[in-house]
């Protein structure tokens, strides 16, 4: 067997990190693309039929097609890996050709041997080599599932893994990407295939259309013909990434980066996770059954429209927000995101401001750490009640006093009779009452227990009501927030404090036809609050685990086992792929063994209890 790598490419996309390499000299984590590769081959594994002893790739040679700066990798790789017999071809007009010429090149040599061909801009997990050297099949590639960062070649498959099509960027349709896969760009041809099906049909193809096109597309004329042996082999979870631009380059470090860098490139992206979809991201707040398919639907509908036309201001958006939540337009303001309208009404407070801890630290980090006077209950529920509360700022000085009810992340809940007991207590001590009631809606009895009403607002107008839409409502992409108070004046100096145009289209239209689903939504609180009993009881049967109560989209839990939070983080992330959110830096938790876990839906929640269960059951061998 042997092993043709195309690295002809000049990478132009990755700007100065290919001015004086060619693309397969990056490095991605500190190690250059080829020797990842070149390393990869070396491994030693079970090969099938060769008995249950790992054993290298019995290799006769590695063939390398260079060009752009090709020099430079020829004097890099001089002596090295000298087990692999490299050999080197070159591609002198890579300026003006694809791949497809790169491959022509070597293409009599494709008919000496059994061939595995490589792309040099992959970065892809050890398992691969041995996964497509012993799929059991002469003429095969690689593929994966489609995935929104995909580009270039798609392929469909037959219910037996043939390949029946080769799907090219152009003929590409959005209506069809359940049924994609795409071609991991790691091939295993025969040396009967090359000799009597691919080269000839490789020197037709070039003959007709010239070197500016893809080796892919001779394999999809292939695949047309009846009885073309060539199958897909999916790699189902293994993890893969292909280097075209900086992004990408960006993306590769994170999931292949080394145990302890894991977490800390992982969370140093604020989000974003959406890029990693075979992730479970267990920090993510949201409701798990909001929006419907069917309003999902209507906004799809009207994608075109909303992503060509400008957004309303503020005027009309507050009206939209206040019929949203049924309050008056002028008690009411929107802010992109409740990150927007945070930072308006913290940065533009004088006075300290009262807090408990641990807390949103949102609040916290828009307040110079002087004028913050914190409360910390001294118990292991982080629990507290509206009488402590009020006991304790009772001889403090501060202007403001917040409350997230219910808190996060201890998810302790306040009934709105002693929220508003509270605000009675800071009127009568001329202090501003900030209630963030984001997660209210997964309260028990959450119709009632909201503070966005006309009458409440103007009855307690030193209180002002701040919501995320994102958590209950399940929008984050949108970047919605609300603030409403009936203190008409400083909800007019926020609305003139943010950007006129501070949401974009598509939040203002959700705002728009949210009320035709509010009966969806009642459903789909009810559907969560079912799902937070189960997910509970699962937890609950976790032995290195205490479950705190919580009336929240999340739980704060105690790691009471033979293991830290970091360690238990690290081991869902790089063992199960489950992110979830270590508390112990957390302020007023430090140094204190506390995870907090979101509420998904019960597929992926049976999905964590079998990654807690299993880590139990691997600590108890170990014990």
């Amino acid at each position: 067997m042997q092993v043709i790598i195309l690295a002809a490419g000049m990478g132009r996309r990755l700007g100065k990190y290919t001015e004086e390499n060619t693309k397969c000299m990056l490095e991605v984590n500190g190690v250059r693309l080829i020797d990842r590769l070149l390393g990869q081959l070396e491994r030693p594994f079970v090969i099938k039929g060769q008995g249950s002893i790992p054993k290298r790739l019995p290799l006769n040679r590695v063939i390398i097609v260079m060009g752009y700066k090709g020099d430079n990798l020829k004097r890099y790789l001089q002596g090295k890996y000298e087990s692999l017999n490299i050999e080197f071809a070159d591609n002198p007009i890579y300026d003006r050709t694809n791949n497809i010429y790169s491959l022509s090149i070597v293409k009599e040599k494709m008919c000496e041997d059994d061939t595995l061909l490589f792309e040099s801009d992959l970065v892809f997990s050890d398992n691969l080599i041995p996964m497509i050297v012993n799929c059991g099949h002469q003429n095969a590639a690689l593929v994966a599932k489609y995935e929104t960062w995909m580009d270039g070649t798609m392929v469909l498959l037959d219910k037996d893994n043939n390949i029946v099509n080769f799907v090219p960027r152009k003929a590409f349709d959005y209506d069809n990407v359940n049924d994609y896969y795409k071609t991991v760009n790691i091939y295993r041809f025969s040396k009967d295939f090359s000799t009597n099906v691919y080269v000839p049909f490789l020197e037709a193809y070039t003959k007709a259309l010239g070197n500016n096109e893809y080796y892919e597309q001779v394999l999809r004329v292939i695949t047309q013909i009846e009885g073309a042996d060539f199958r897909a082999v999916p790699i189902g979870g293994e993890k893969w990434y292909e280097i075209d631009d900086l992004q990408d380059l960006d993306i590769a470090e994170t999931i292949f980066s080394n145990t302890e860098d894991l977490l800390p490139k992982y969370l140093s992206r604020y989000g974003g996770y959406w890029r990693f979809p075979q992730m479970l991201d267990y920090c993510y707040l949201v409701n798990p059954y909001f929006p419907t398919q069917r309003m999902k639907d209507e906004m799809r509908a009207n994608f075109d429209i909303l992503l060509t036309e400008y957004p309303s201001g503020m005027k009309v958006n507050s009206l939209l927000a206040g019929k949203y939540f049924g309050v008056e337009q002028d008690y009411i303001a929107v802010g992109n995101g409740a990150a927007e309208l945070i930072k308006s009404v913290i940065e533009n407070s004088d006075g300290k401001i009262g807090i408990t801890i641990p807390t949103f630290e949102e609040y916290v980090n828009r307040k110079d750490k002087n004028d913050v006077v914190a409360f910390a209950p001294g118990n292991r529920d982080f629990s507290y009640t509206a009488d402590e509360l009020m006991a304790f700022f009772s001889d403090k000085d501060i202007s403001m006093l917040l409350v997230v009810n219910p808190d996060n992340p201890s998810g302790n809940f306040i009934e709105i009779k002693d929220i508003l007991r509270i605000a009675d207590w800071c009127a009568e001590r001329n202090i501003r009452f900030v209630v963030d009631e984001s997660f209210v809606d997964f309260s028990d009895g959450y119709a009632h227990n909201s503070l966005l009403d006309n009458k409440i607002l103007e009855e307690h107008k030193n209180m002002f009501v701040m919501k995320s839409i994102s958590k209950s409502y399940g929008v984050p992409g949108l970047r919605l927030g609300i603030i409403a108070s009936a203190d008409e004046k400083e909800i007019s100096r926020i609305k003139k404090d943010v950007s006129i145009w501070n949401i974009n289209s598509f939040a203002e239209f959700y705002m728009q036809i949210f009320n035709k689903y509010v009966t969806f939504y009642r459903e789909a609180c009810a559907d969560f609050v079912a799902e937070r009993r189960h997910l509970e009881e699962g937890l609950r049967s976790v032995p290195f685990l205490r479950v705190i109560p919580t009336q929240a989209n999340f739980f704060l839990c105690e790691v009471t086992g033979d293991i830290s939070t970091s360690e238990l983080t690290m081991k869902l992330l790089s063992g199960y792929n489950i992110l979830i959110k270590d508390c112990s830096k957390k302020l007023g938790m430090t140094g204190r063994k506390y995870i907090r876990l979101a509420i998904r839906d019960t597929k992926d929640n049976d999905r964590l209890i079998a990654a807690m269960q299993s880590i139990n059951d691997e600590m108890e061998q170990k014990a």
